[in-house]
């Protein structure tokens, strides 16, 4: 096998066109740990809402593992129909008011990581990237009825400061989302990304609220302005249809608030983070507010838990 070999074929003067060098480059991929079904939904409102062609598609075949997510497929009667095939493409994007960027979206690779990651960073150079912005989800023990927080990291601290409550060490499993930010700050591009924590128990759900946080959170780093409208109508559609049917199962109200009760405790003991509105720039905390941050979190979690 051939390690330099593309895994994508490129548009004609895809790399020669002016007018696509240094753009902000939005990473939304989908796959199975995609909690709330947040990247894959953004990535398709984006492609939905705003005007865009496809710069480079990447070859699914040899990225995707179709045994362990196969295509989705409509039997109807008698016959099958309508075969939905896995795609990852880059796109060059217009925002509303006509400002180009570039989007990265579709299937997680399944399989060569390492040489997709390289032939990214191959790309985002030549492409001359001013800015990787990549947005993924992940459960938590949060309740929907309570602003969703996120989970900002990424080199440019101006970008994600002030956003995440909570800043632990900790092994996690790796996506290619987070290879690309590894490998593209090694490349000396600027990279900020942005977690959301979607309710656990919802997790399993294509939830809109968790694409609209992600999507306000972009469009303040890139300074794009991106279509939420149809977002927030969706988000408040779903979030009364949770509510309903949360009010109708005496166990899930239970769950629910405590949930809150945790949440509700971490702010008072000001584990808190900043809204975006009110979001100061270019003002880090310093090594002492955050060290008292995370013990006051430690000791809020002792205390609940010695009083359970």
């Amino acid at each position: 096998m051939n390690m330099q070999e593309p895994l994508y074929i490129a548009q004609a003067g895809a790399f020669d066109t002016d007018r696509l060098k240094g753009l902000p480059l939005v990473i939304a991929l989908s796959h199975p740990q995609d909690a709330g079904g947040t990247a894959g939904h953004l990535g398709d409102v984006l492609l939905h809402e705003l005007s865009h062609v496809t710069l480079l598609e990447f070859d699914a075949d040899r990225l995707h593992d179709y045994r362990s997510r196969r295509p989705r497929i409509t039997f109807k009667k008698d016959r099958f129909l309508n075969p939905v095939m896995p795609e990852l493409k880059l796109y060059a994007v217009e925002d509303r008011l006509g400002k180009p960027f570039l989007l990265l979206t579709g299937a997680e690779p399944d399989l060569l990581w390492q040489r997709f990651v390289t032939q990214l960073v191959d790309i985002a150079r030549r492409l001359e990237v001013s800015l990787a912005l990549s947005v993924s989800a992940f459960p938590m023990p949060v309740p929907h009825t309570r602003p969703i927080p996120v989970t900002a990291h990424g080199s440019r601290t101006d970008l994600t400061q002030g956003i995440s409550s909570f800043q632990p060490e900790a092994q996690v499993p790796g996506s290619v989302s987070s290879l690309l930010e590894v490998k593209l700050t090694e490349a000396g591009i600027d990279t900020a990304g942005f977690s959301i924590n979607v309710p656990q128990y919802l997790s399993e759900s294509e939830l809109p609220q968790t694409a609209l946080v992600a999507m306000e959170h972009l469009s303040m780093a890139a300074k794009l302005s991106l279509p939420a409208d149809r977002l927030r109508e969706l988000s408040e559609n779903v979030r009364v249809q949770i509510n309903e049917q949360a009010s109708a199962n005496p166990d899930i109200q239970t769950m629910i608030s405590r949930l809150e009760e945790s949440y509700d405790a971490n702010i008072k003991a000001g584990f808190r983070a900043t809204p975006l509105a009110q979001r100061p720039a270019g003002q880090v905390p310093s090594r002492d507010e955050i060290g008292a941050q995370i013990e006051a979190f430690l000791a809020n979690q002792q205390n609940s838990e010695g009083q359970s």
